[in-house]
């Protein structure tokens, strides 16, 4: 793990982000002492469309009203 100082890091952040892109975590010093760490980010799967497609269906009465009584709990 690389460190760098507060005044390296300012001067080089577009450098030292492309070294953390490449997977290698780096500390940022203030006066000989560690306050941060530069490390990647966990990269998030994509979500695929339609991956759940048949295992539920929606009720034919999805967006009617509701009963009257259940309707009430929601007002004031």
């Amino acid at each position: 793990m690389a460190e760098v100082s507060v005044h390296e890091a300012k001067a080089q952040l577009s450098a030292l982000l492309a070294r953390v892109e490449g997977g290698e975590e780096i500390v940022i010093a203030r006066e000989g002492r560690p306050v941060a760490r530069l490390v990647p980010l966990e990269r998030v799967a994509r979500r695929v469309f339609g991956l759940d497609a048949g295992l539920f269906d929606v009720p034919d009465d999805f967006d009617a009203p509701l009963p009257d009584d259940l309707a009430s709990a929601f007002e004031r």
